[in-house]
């Protein structure tokens, strides 16, 4: 069933906006990276920051370690 868009709150009237006009910019520029390939160096580099976690250090420890009072 159809819903007239008198029918539409003011939130569903900016949504369904919303969604044409992206749909619409997608279908014009379409995707600048379609066809291009990503050099082996960098996917090495992606994988590599993917398994390589940075500790990290509890706020509390932070503020402990320059004499900071937490409350």
């Amino acid at each position: 069933m159809a819903t007239r868009v008198k029918e539409l709150t003011t939130e569903e009237l900016r949504l369904l906006i919303q969604d044409a006009i992206e749909e619409k910019l997608q279908e014009m520029l379409g995707d600048p990276d379609a066809g291009l390939e990503v050099r082996p160096e960098i996917i090495a580099q992606l994988k590599a920051q993917k398994t390589t976690r940075k500790k990290r250090i509890p706020m509390r420890e932070v503020a402990r370690e320059f004499g900071l009072d937490l409350k």
